[in-house]
This record gives structure tokens, sequence and C-alpha cells, in this order.
């Protein structure tokens, strides 16, 4: 990982009055640029597809500029023309997937957030090691593959967008669908209502929801997730029906619906996210900016998380005005302007290198 004396060198040589908002053309891209440029940055488009087209057609989230990349080996040989630009990157799920974990972690350009964070997300064991230390509910973990007895939900590592993800009842039904060349966790089936749950943690935040790390957490957004096929899979009538026809279920996210959930359950939403901050800082020095708890909660009105984003997320893209939650705390605001804010509010007390890594 780019050592953090590094980061803060280069920090030192930026120009603060004049910060570029950066990340990769794709994800929560136009989010994020809109909202930087509602907060007074500069913004820069990175692009190693040639999809800038689309950006015309959303004027108030083009970037002011593009560079365009053969592939992620030339945006690393080419950092340093990021550093002319006073470039602090946003970090999203696609930017980390498609570069690689490894690669961002020791890509020499200031970040927002913790890098360290990256390798507990994406590694299964330690994300959960992380999670449940924190005190938070979790689906069982199944080691044994042959131990499989009843519905069961095979991950794989790092943010796939649900591509690759199957359920299996038996182990027969496992060995049909595993792929072995990839690292995988296999978790119970957990029934009940998904909830994604969009927190931000700002440890400058003097009011507000206090935490014992200091700091302020926040609630701006809740969202669902559409996957393909498996939502309209019931059609066809059971699963197995349909596999006999040569169909299986997938769960690759293909959109995103806004939702609020009852509010009796917010102050259990709320403690989980708070232990699991507070955990963070003890483990490997803290997280902060959005993430998201993806949760399960049964007819008996428990939670369980089955896996935590430690950035902005897609499902908070509905919010680009703001959600239900945000509206009681930043009227009209949305978590890529949320994050601009706090760079901003950041450089106006000259705290800048606690955010960036």
């Amino acid at each position: 990982m780019v050592p953090k004396k590094k980061i803060d060198e280069i920090l030192d040589g930026y120009d603060p009055s004049k910060l570029t908002i950066a990340t990769l053309c794709s994800h929560s891209s136009l989010q994020i640029f809109h909202g930087a440029r509602k907060m007074g940055f500069k913004t820069l488009g990175l692009v190693t597809k040639n999809n800038q087209k689309i950006y015309d057609a959303f004027p108030l989230a083009k970037p002011d500029r593009f560079i365009s990349y053969s592939d992620y080996d030339d945006m690393e040989e080419r950092a340093g023309e990021l550093l002319d630009e006073n470039v602090v990157l946003i970090p999203h799920g696609s930017f980390v997937e498609y570069m690689g974990a490894k690669k961002f972690e020791d890509f020499a350009v200031p970040s927002y957030g913790n890098r360290a964070v990256l390798n507990w997300e994406s590694d299964r064991d330690k994300q959960r090691s992380w999670i449940t230390s924190a005190g938070a509910p979790m689906p069982r973990l199944i080691t044994d593959a042959r131990e499989i007895k009843e519905p069961v939900m095979v991950k794989y590592h790092g943010a796939k967008g649900g591509r690759g993800f199957f359920i299996a009842k038996d182990y027969p039904d496992f060995k049909m669908g595993i792929d072995n060349s990839q690292p995988y966790t296999i978790q119970e089936y957990c029934l009940g209502t998904r909830y994604y749950l969009h927190f931000f943690y700002d440890p400058l935040k003097t009011d507000g929801y206090r935490i014992k790390q200091g700091g302020s957490l926040e609630l701006l957004s809740i969202d669902r997730r559409d996957e393909s096929n498996i939502d309209e899979m019931y059609k066809l009538g059971s699963i197995e029906d349909a596999k006999r026809h040569g169909l299986y279920p997938s769960f690759v996210v293909t959109g995103n619906t806004p939702v609020v959930i009852r509010e009796s359950l917010l102050p259990k939403a709320f403690e989980m996210a708070e232990n699991i901050v507070n955990r963070s800082y003890e483990l490997f020095g803290g997280m902060w900016g959005p993430f998201c708890l993806e949760t399960v909660v049964n007819d008996k009105l428990e939670f369980r998380i089955f896996e935590i984003s430690t950035r902005i997320v897609a499902g908070t893209n509905p919010f680009i005005n703001g959600s239900p939650y945000a509206e009681m705390i930043y009227p009209g605001m949305s978590t890529g302007a949320r994050m601009a804010m706090e760079i901003r509010d950041a450089v106006q007390v000259g705290k800048l290198k606690t955010l960036i890594s």
C-alpha cells in the first residue's frame, strides 16, 4: 500500500483552493461529478472505455474534462498527470473492482477515505471477522460444502454486482454451480426483506448522532436492488422446474429502488453501524465517508448483515436530489455531494489530510 507519508507529501504540494475531484466514468460517477460541481470543485473523468458521449445527456453531471487511458496499467504510469491537476480520487465499486484492490491500494494519487479498508472489504473472511467482532449479526457460515442441508447463498470475493452468486440447496446443487478458480464464501440463506442502508461517517463533525470514536454518523438513504433474472423467475413456476429447462437463477444487479424502513428499526440500524465504525478504528485505522450495510430483515424484525460495502454504492444513485432521510439532515443532498462537502469543509479547517490516504 502506498505509504500515508507519501500521500501527505503530495498533498503538501497541492494548492488546496484548486482541488479537482476525479473518478472512473462508471458506477456512480454521474452522482459524484454532479455533487462535486455543486460544491464548487473542478471535475475530471477517467475513461478506459469510449463512453464519454453519455455525459452529454446529463450536462450538470458532465466532468469538466476527461483523460482517456488504454488500460489501468496506463493509468498507473500516467499518475503524474493527475497530481498536476491537484486530484483527489473518489473510489467506487467499479473503480476498485476493475483496477483491482491491490493496484488501487498502491496507486500513488491522493484518494478520499482509508485505503486499508479495501482489504477488509474484498476478503470475505476478514470482512466477517470485522462485522461479527463488532457484535453485528450475520448469516451462519458453512465451512464444508458437503454439509449443505438447507438453502445457502454462495458468494465470490470482491464487488461483483451480484454476478456469479447462486443459491444451492444441497451439495450436488453446489457442485453444479461452483467456480473453484475463485475464492468464495457459503452462508445460510436468510429469508426476509433485503435493505441496503447507506450510512455516512464524518469524523470531523461535532453535532448530530455522535459515536464513541467521535464524529457523527448519518443515514442518507436506503435502497433495494432489482436483480436479473431471479426477480422474474417466479413467473416460470418453481426454480427446480426452471432448471429442468436449462434456466438457472442469477443475481446480477440491474437497477435500484428507493425505500424507507419502519421507524422502529432505525435505532438497531444505527447501533450496528456505530459499532462497525468504532471497530474499524481498532482493526485498521478507521472507516470514514460513505458505507453500505447490506441487510436482511426477517419477520421477527431482526437484522442480519450479509455484506458491507465501504465506499459509495450504486444504490445511492436514485437520490441525486436527496432522500426522505437526507431531507432531515441536509435537504437535497446526495451521497456524492456529501463527500464533496466533507472535503470542502476539511480544506477550510486545514484537516484535508485526515480524510485522504
